[in-house]
């Protein structure tokens, strides 16, 4: 199973739990990742979304967190002319979406993974295209047995 997680989902495993809303969901997805359960594509952009909430939020802390999640070496999807002008086509289809979660959103598509946010507007919005779940209701993958 292809888990596509944006930053909202992936900050929740290095920031504060007592701040963080269904902190405890995103470990059962780290933990399903170490079990090797699922597997995590991103688009190279997360670096950057991740790393400028961990320098705002955590400055002190921000080296150490984004160090701690560069570790896990996702397989990461470069923003080529193709997967760009898909993204764009997205944003037109849904509307009042930004770039960065169409770029998470369409990967999950163009991959058939799924796309776990914890942005509740956005799913509401793109819930129809499919590939998608809200973080507070992900029930996990399956074990490969």
């Amino acid at each position: 199973m292809i888990i596509v997680p944006d930053a909202s989902v992936i900050l929740k495993w290095v920031l504060e739990k007592e701040d963080e809303p269904d902190h405890r969901q995103a470990l059962r997805l780290q933990e399903a990742l170490l079990a090797e359960h699922i597997e995590i594509r991103l688009p190279a952009l997360w670096r950057y979304e991740v790393g400028n909430v961990l320098g705002l939020k955590q400055p002190a802390m921000a080296m150490e967190l984004m160090s701690a999640l560069l570790a896990y070496d996702f397989e990461e999807v470069p923003l080529r002319t193709d997967y760009a002008l898909a993204v764009l086509e997205h944003m037109s289809d849904v509307k009042g979406v930004t770039f960065y979660d169409s770029a998470y959103h369409v990967l999950a598509l163009r991959t058939k993974g799924c796309y776990l946010t914890a942005d509740t507007a956005y799913v509401k919005r793109a819930k129809r295209k499919g590939h998608i779940a809200l973080l507070r209701e992900w029930e996990g993958a399956p074990s490969r047995k």
